[in-house]
């Protein structure tokens, strides 16, 4: 199943709705909608339905993956009403797939990893890369979903894409294997971790992780398959277009760690919680930087991947501007 979802206007301002996404027919279910007329075809008061229907579907994806198996059972037994409750796919305004209580970013992929050391770090890949599979914490307050324009920071001359998997967390845990951490996985998103390549050379010494030059903005869509419907994450094909250009065709393969080994290794010490979102890395050939081919104000982004769909992002026509410091005293300069 694919599932989304969407902004609807109301007198009291925007309101979400989760959508079961059907490409080969150009629609979209509303599943709040279709549950309740589902219900009340079987004798629920119209009131009665809407306030059932609207338990599961809140709105919110995390709460509703959060519901564990009543989620997915409602959803497929809300479509016996889909044609009361559909939207062409093309005329809704779409939201983040998911709204994740903890965002987290991994590295897996051998060839991104050693296309950023040579290109960004200019050395080899460090050590520590293929000790631990790499991750690090996100905003979730800059998330954006397909068609939605993300800002152009003024701090930036080197504004970059991500192609990654999403994996969605359907289940909580925590200190997982490798043997069992795909069972706690709802689905996969397409997920991109924006970046300003400029400012993370800049930030990255510091030794406090990215800062800036990633949290401005992260896609997310557009929207989630679940794991019934991919028979292997291993081979999935993507592609990159650039106002309609091809740039990259990539592929999900050469794995310094496995998505299995990336999930239980971020539960470790930690936990995992229904919504949760865990970018894979980024495929090889997935970034700009690879190319040296940076996004420029105005252009229109597609990132796509097999069995999922297109995320699709306008990138601001002018540059947003924010308070930055001046440079202080660098008090050891005599030193070196």
């Amino acid at each position: 199943m694919k599932l989304g979802r969407i902004a609807v206007a109301s007198p009291d301002g925007e309101i979400l709705r989760i959508v079961a996404v059907e490409p080969h027919n150009d629609r979209v279910i509303d599943l709040a909608r279709a549950r309740a007329l589902s219900l009340q075809r079987r004798g629920a008061t119209p009131e009665a339905a809407r306030r059932v229907a609207a338990s599961l579907f809140t709105g919110s994806m995390k709460e509703g993956i959060a519901a564990g198996d009543a989620f997915l059972d409602a959803a497929h037994a809300a479509l016996s009403a889909a044609d009361d409750a559909s939207h062409a796919i093309d005329a809704v305004s779409w939201r983040a797939a998911c709204d994740p209580p903890v965002l987290r970013d991994g590295l897996t992929f051998g060839t991104h990893i050693e296309n950023y050391f040579r290109n960004i770090v200019k050395s080899t890949p460090a050590r520590a890369v293929y000790e631990r599979p790499g991750f690090f914490k996100c905003s979730t307050f800059t998330v954006f979903g397909h068609g939605q324009e993300i800002p152009y920071p003024a701090i930036t001359e080197k504004l970059d894409f991500e192609l990654e998997i999403g994996y969605v967390i359907g289940r909580s845990g925590s200190d997982l294997t490798p043997e069992t951490s795909l069972d706690h996985v709802f689905g996969i998103t397409i997920f991109n971790d924006f970046s300003l390549r400029d400012v993370q050379v800049l930030e990255s010494p510091i030794g406090m992780g990215a800062q800036h030059s990633k949290d401005f903005a992260y896609g997310i869509g557009p929207w989630i398959t679940t794991m019934d419907e991919i028979p292997s994450i291993e081979g999935l094909t993507g592609q990159i277009r650039i106002n309609g250009e091809v740039l990259s065709d990539t592929r999900v393969e050469n794995f310094v760690y496995t998505p299995e080994e990336l999930v239980a290794y971020v539960s470790a010490y930690d936990g995992l919680q229904p919504g949760d979102v865990i970018g894979s890395g980024t495929m090889g050939y997935g970034s700009g930087m690879e190319f040296g081919r940076y996004l420029q104000p105005g252009d229109v982004l597609e990132l796509e991947l097999e069995a999922v769909g297109t995320l699709r992002t306008p990138i601001a026509a002018k540059k947003t501007r924010a308070w930055v410091p001046e440079a202080k005293h660098y008090p050891f300069e005599d030193e070196k």
